[in-house]
């Protein structure tokens, strides 16, 4: 009976109470993914202030790992976050996850770089990114079972899908705030001093968040089985130690999570890579062009989250794994084509190639910036296409051939190290350079992306095309992983896959992708891991996934 009295004022006053509770969960989901593109834009920058003593390649190799490292810890943080919130309440976890998640983002903001204090700058920047992801493992989880848990049965879909918006939201923040000052204070001061603002500022977005989180109160749900004396005594191993529940644990991470986290993280996040790295595009004109498909794709997450309250989760979820299969090479390959037509016309008209014996060719990634490759001709070769992130493919040659590289009917013999001294290596490797540089612009291959010739509308259309798959998938996320776990455990079951899914499914796509393309020379290879675990997705959820839009929650 008293169970009953205390559940009830929640369950009248709730509808009072949506958009304070709403907000206040999307405040922390939206610190979240400002402080993750914050570090995505801005990892050109902070490769050269904290790995500046390795080469730039590598430097930004390295930066994109720092930034995977804050992912790898997440589905630590899931554990550790996860099991409090089922022991002693969603709020109050929440708060606590908030609170390191924001101070860890601050002070990027003030850590001195590599020139200043040498090895123990990227030390510390890492350090602050595996606090900074242990946070974040219990953030999302929290906000999700808080919010559905609020929401009236049949409108699960529609109230957490403002939650997923927050990553729009975030992404908004961190562009124009990026934009704004390279305008305000310029480029050479902004790369000097200006990047650390953004961390800085961030102070601000946590002061308010906690402020507004400290007046919520309690989930019904969660009151309820405590004033009822059925909260969990030991969710991790009720999470994961029974089969019963463990197995749609691994069903929602291979059947739903994986593949929502990499077209997630290929759309709002390799597209802009895609477009400054590959493309050639200016990040300004990169930054704005996102900015714009966002703010068209963003209304479609809520559109989605409400349109699962009607059909499902499950439906949604799969048409967006397979759509990403069957579409991602074209997409990718058509925005080369409307960001950068010269580029595509030069890979057209004047394929490169490099011809040599497969052998004698190092895989072109160097996670600790320490090879040179220049022991072979085929490493010369390749090392400076790959540097400039010129497409090539690669012809087999019998063994002892010296490698050439082919450039349309241009065929350029790569200098042999064998017998050279070091400076006589140095001379010929750079005389190499300059020539197939100069062969590179003779037909046709761009420095970077002409202005006058991008098809700006024609690119944001097809952002655009990739970010509608990015919310069918992630929108009805939140309220299927709730509704599938039991709510004495449902904090700790639901917030595992969800972090193994997005930080390291997700987490480790740029650079994955990004040393894909290095090894391989084909500027496309790196789409190969979003297709692929969007795949392994539709089919084990196709499979195996339950429809769960109509379960009750509170029990």
């Amino acid at each position: 009976m008293a169970a009953g009295q205390d559940a009830a004022p929640a369950a009248h006053g709730l509808k009072s109470n949506d958009v304070k509770v709403v907000a206040a969960s999307s405040l922390g989901t939206a610190f979240e993914w400002y402080d993750f593109y914050l570090y995505g834009l801005l990892a050109g920058y902070i490769s050269t202030q904290f790995f500046s003593g390795v080469n730039e390649t590598t430097g930004f190799i390295l930066a994109l790992a720092a930034f995977a490292a804050g992912f790898a810890i997440r589905p630590l943080g899931s554990i550790v976050f996860g099991r409090i919130g089922d022991l002693v309440g969603r709020k109050y976890t929440f708060l606590i996850t908030m609170g390191l998640m924001g101070l860890s983002t601050f002070a990027v903001g003030f850590l001195p770089n590599y020139d200043t204090i040498g090895i123990a700058a990227p030390i510390i920047l890492v350090t602050l990114r595996l606090l900074q992801g242990l946070a974040v493992g219990g953030e999302y989880g929290g906000a999700a079972t808080y919010v559905a848990e609020h929401a009236p049965h049949g409108k699960r879909g529609f109230y957490t899908s403002f939650i997923q918006t927050t990553a729009t939201i975030g992404l908004f923040a961190a562009l124009l705030l990026v934009i704004g000052l390279r305008a305000l204070i310029g480029e050479e001061n902004f790369a000097d001093w200006g990047w650390r603002i953004p961390f800085l500022l961030s102070i601000l977005l946590l002061a308010i968040s906690l402020w507004i989180r400290f007046q919520l109160s309690e989930s019904p749900t969660f009151l309820k089985m405590k004033n009822e004396g059925t909260t969990s005594k030991a969710p991790l191993k009720e999470a994961f130690g029974r089969w019963s529940n463990l197995k749609y644990v691994l069903i929602a991470l291979l059947g739903g999570v994986a593949g929502q986290a990499v077209i997630g993280y290929t759309g709002q996040f390799y597209t802009l890579f895609f477009l400054e790295r590959i493309a050639d595009v200016d990040p300004a004109t990169s930054n704005i062009l996102l900015v714009i498909a966002l703010i068209i794709a963003t209304p479609t997450f809520v559109f989605f989250g409400w349109l699962s309250d009607k059909i499902g989760r499950k439906t949604i979820i799969m048409t967006a794994c397979v759509l990403a299969v069957f579409t991602f090479f074209p997409l990718f390959k058509a925005l080369t084509h409307a960001a950068n037509p010269d580029l595509a016309d030069a890979v057209r008209d004047a394929p490169v190639t490099v011809v040599a014996n497969a052998d004698e060719c190092s895989l072109q990634f160097d996670p600790i910036g320490r090879n040179t490759f220049d022991e072979s001709s085929c490493d010369i070769a390749k090392a400076y296409l790959a540097r400039n992130g010129i497409n090539y493919s690669n012809m087999a040659a019998p063994e002892g051939t010296i490698a050439s590289v082919q450039i349309g009917e241009t065929v350029i013999a790569a200098p042999d190290p064998a017998g050279l001294s070091d400076s006589e290596r140095g001379e010929a490797v750079a005389q190499f350079r300059t020539t197939v540089g100069e062969a590179l612009v003779e037909a046709g291959y761009p420095s970077e992306a002409d202005p006058a010739r991008i098809n700006r509308p024609l690119v944001i259309a097809i952002i655009v095309a990739i970010m509608l798959m990015v919310t069918a998938a992630y929108a009805p996320l939140a309220a299927m992983l709730v509704e599938l776990f039991p709510a004495r455990i449902r904090y700790t079951s639901m917030s595992l896959p969800y972090h193994i899914g997005n930080g390291w499914f997700g987490g480790f796509l740029p650079t994955v992708a990004f040393a894909m393309v290095a090894a391989t020379g084909n500027i496309y290879y790196g789409l190969w891991y979003p297709v692929l675990i969007a795949g392994m997705t539709a089919v084990v959820g196709i499979l195996f996934l339950p429809e769960t839009f109509r379960k009750k929650i509170d029990e």
